[in-house]
């Protein structure tokens, strides 16, 4: 099973994107984007080192907090 998680786009470069999310940074693959091509700024859910889709920033932030919340439940057992 893969967890794909939403990133922000800091930088482009070709078809190459500097993303970060919760302290982690990340160069994704561009390539595999349907439809229009996203900008800095846009979140895009990333998977294997792939974006895959933009995603509403709402979405992602709600995400981050569900993330942040499974990460206390898990460093408190």
């Amino acid at each position: 099973m893969c967890l794909s998680v939403p990133m922000k786009i800091e930088e482009i470069v070709g078809d190459k994107a500097r993303c970060s999310a919760m302290g982690e940074e990340r160069w994704v693959d561009l390539r595999l984007m349907p439809g229009a091509r996203p900008g800095i700024g846009d979140y895009v859910q990333i998977n294997r080192g792939f974006a895959q889709d933009i995603v509403p920033a709402a979405e992602a932030l709600q995400a981050y907090a569900l993330f942040e919340e499974m990460l206390a439940i898990l460093d408190g057992e």
